[in-house]
């Protein structure tokens, strides 16, 4: 049994019918848990193989996603599609990559390309951050040295090669759910940004968390962050929690897995 969930909050109901319909197609249940101040997305959510839930607040993203992965736990799916309200694709993603895992039991997370409407490349797998990353990569000078750095730090190196990623971005990320059960789900101090980093990474510990570019989706990347104050505001909390959990600047597991990545890659 193959589930997915999508996370709403009054999202575009043109744009959401388009990521239900590609995923219909491919998977037995689809999970929408609506943090919605009203219910207007519920009148899209009237087939059989969606099961519509409304939260009375905003619980952000890791925790409404938790609601829906417990749920396809529950009622027996092996494997979990977290996916954003603005994904869409028009061939079969989900199959390759489910017969793929299917294979591995030691794959525990997988991600597609993720593509610009545009079709030009976003690169989403990542090496573990650093505060010094995320700084560097918001200003994004100097120039010379953060290119140097971004195709390092979004590991460019094979854009078309399978590999083990110590960072996939939440947008678009199919779990074994053999594998969650064991690490745990979304960690929900996380309400908006990094939840995917801090999963990631516990999964990444004991289990391959593969970028597979054998297939791809597209994404309406938004990039609230560098738009809204109150989403930047949100970022930078995460980024505290992440780094108080984590470490900040004295991490040497992250030095390692990142080292064994990067040595891999060449």
């Amino acid at each position: 049994m193959i589930s997915a969930s999508v996370v709403t909050f009054h999202n575009d109901l043109i744009q959401l019918q388009g990521c239900f319909n590609s995923l219909l197609k491919y998977v037995d249940k689809l999970y929408i848990i609506d943090n919605s101040s009203n219910t207007k997305i519920k009148q899209i959510c009237n087939l059989k193989e969606i099961e519509y839930q409304h939260n009375s607040k905003n619980l952000g993203f890791g925790k409404a996603h938790n609601i829906a992965i417990n749920k396809a736990i529950f009622n027996g799916a092996e494997y979990h599609l977290v996916v954003n309200p603005d994904i869409f694709f028009n061939e079969d993603v989900i199959t390759p990559m489910i017969k793929f895992m299917s294979k591995r039991k030691d794959v525990g997370m997988m991600m597609p390309k993720i593509l610009y409407p545009t079709g030009d490349t976003q690169y989403l797998p990542k090496l573990l951050p650093s505060p010094f990353d995320l700084i560097l990569r918001k200003l994004k000078w100097p120039k010379k040295l953060y290119e140097n750095f971004i195709y390092k730090y979004e590991l460019r190196q094979n854009p078309d090669n399978i590999f083990n990623s110590p960072i996939l971005s939440g947008c678009f990320t199919l779990l074994n759910l053999n594998a969650i059960k064991e690490i745990g789900l979304y960690d929900e101090r996380f309400f908006m940004y990094f939840e995917d980093f801090d999963l990631s990474r516990r999964m990444h510990k004991k289990y391959k968390t593969l970028y597979y570019p054998l297939v791809s989706v597209y994404h309406e990347y938004e990039s609230g962050a560098n738009k809204s104050f109150r989403l930047f505001i949100i970022f930078i909390i995460s980024a505290i929690k992440y780094f108080n959990k984590w470490g900040w600047f004295f991490d040497n597991e992250r030095i390692k897995i990142n080292n064994t990545i990067l040595n891999h890659l060449r």
